[in-house]
């Protein structure tokens, strides 16, 4: 396969977040500086101490559906997931016929999925004994009581599998199930499938809703989150001196991934070039941080298999999760291999979209760089001596470069990604 062959780019994109559906209402709130984060509307949160979240207002997936009749084993994330592969399907200029079933793909990062509380009411039920919970009744008097499709519903990779009906996908189907890192993973997964000739098409990305009232509560239990409950717009500040923890939040973003050869000959607009992909680990330690040896080594990779320096890059899409610990850790390691450069922190729009992240993170930037600037981060006005990185705020700054995007998790898995313009 020539150079064209194996060069790998972006031809659609597809987002749903709080801060938009679709990439120029995206794109307006990231111009104007409007954040996502407000008060949650999606279930009842009173009594919880963290009532809100990067939340999607109004949501309404039946524009996005092949089937409507689908929509009950559909849960929320599936519905994200859908809603961001119809418009990235769309974007793209993709129509029936065009190419072949058996040769598109779908690769896509998921979190844990939860059936809503009203339909698991009467399996909770049938577990209490004198008041309290046995757990050993749960496959017996438990599952008599739930829903029959409910399995069709919280399966991961049932969003993959929806995707892949909606669009006729019959090639290869995935599903990555590592937290934060699991859409970038599943980027670099496509982009192996299109090199390797397995596929001529790849749908990629993720989705989650993290606004389960049982995760919520789990949520809360953990701690780690922000506690500027009074003014939600403010509370996700990455790298900024008074941050105080994360905001969790829901979405999606797909892109479509082909070959550059293919993409010309159709002559489709092309968004971006992934130049190079990487992903590593390092040994988990329950309770502790990564030392960050796993985000070393893939900023080293990406670089080296791109063939740049520091210098050549435009800007880093960073984790930017906006707890002390965490973005101490990255700032160190970014200071570290890659000083100097440019920093944006999507998650100050909308927060921390779990499996979503890295996929959302990285169509802001990338809508940057078709508009020719560096998004900036939000809420960031007073600097951390602890975290020594430029990171761009106030207004967007000019691109000139490269996007270097990453994403790490407490688990010790690391992901990279390089994109450069067309």
């Amino acid at each position: 396969m020539d150079e064209l062959g194996r060069t790998i780019v972006i031809t659609g994109l597809g987002i749903v977040s709080p801060i938009g559906i679709g990439r120029e209402a995206c794109w307006a709130s990231v111009v104007a500086g409007q954040s996502g984060v407000r008060q949650l509307s999606l279930f009842d949160p009173s009594g919880l101490p963290v009532q809100i979240a990067g939340q999607i207002p109004d949501f309404d997936p039946k524009p996005f559906l092949y089937n409507r009749k689908a929509l009950k084993v559909m849960a929320r994330d599936t519905q994200l997931g859908v809603a961001a592969a119809k418009l990235a399907w769309e974007d793209a200029q993709l129509q029936p016929g065009l190419v072949d079933p058996e040769r598109i793909g779908v690769v896509l990062g998921a979190d844990r999925i939860c059936n809503p509380v009203p339909e698991s009411e009467a399996s909770y039920r049938n577990c209490m004994v004198n008041g309290r919970f046995e757990f050993s009744r749960w496959g017996t008097a438990g599952l008599e009581a739930s829903y029959p499709l409910s399995f069709l519903r919280v399966l991961p990779n049932m969003i993959a599998c929806h995707i892949s009906i909606a669009h006729d996908a019959r090639g290869p189907n995935n599903t990555i199930h590592q937290g934060e890192v699991s859409s970038l993973l599943a980027l670099e997964e496509a982009v192996r499938l299109l090199q390797r000739g397995w596929a001529d098409v790849v749908l990629a990305g993720g989705a989650s809703s993290q606004m389960d009232p049982y995760d919520w509560v789990r949520h809360c239990r953990l701690g780690g989150l922000s506690a500027r409950q009074d003014d939600p717009a403010a509370a996700c500040r990455p790298f900024d001196a008074h941050r105080d923890g994360e905001v969790k939040g829901e979405g999606a973003a797909i892109f479509v991934l082909e070959r550059a050869s293919d993409a010309q000959a159709r002559k489709a607009p092309i968004l971006g070039r992934i130049l190079a992909t990487a992903s590593a680990s390092e040994p988990y330690r329950p309770g502790r941080l990564p030392k960050g040896t796993a985000l070393a080594r893939v900023i080293q990779q990406v670089l080296q298999q791109a063939r740049l320096t520091p210098k050549d890059l435009g800007h880093i899409n960073a984790h930017g999760l906006s707890t002390q610990e965490d973005d101490q850790l990255e700032a160190q390691v970014l200071q570290q291999w890659v000083p100097d450069v440019p920093v944006t922190a999507p998650k100050s729009f909308f927060g921390n979209l779990g499996a979503a992240s890295g996929a959302t993170e990285l169509a802001v930037s990338l809508l940057g760089l078709v508009h020719g600037v560096i998004p900036p981060t939000l809420n960031y006005h007073t600097p951390d001596p602890a975290c020594p990185v430029p990171v761009v705020h106030g207004s967007p700054w000019q691109a000139k470069g490269p996007i270097l995007a990453i994403n790490w998790n407490r688990s010790g898995q690391a992901a990279a990604l390089i994109v450069a313009p067309p």
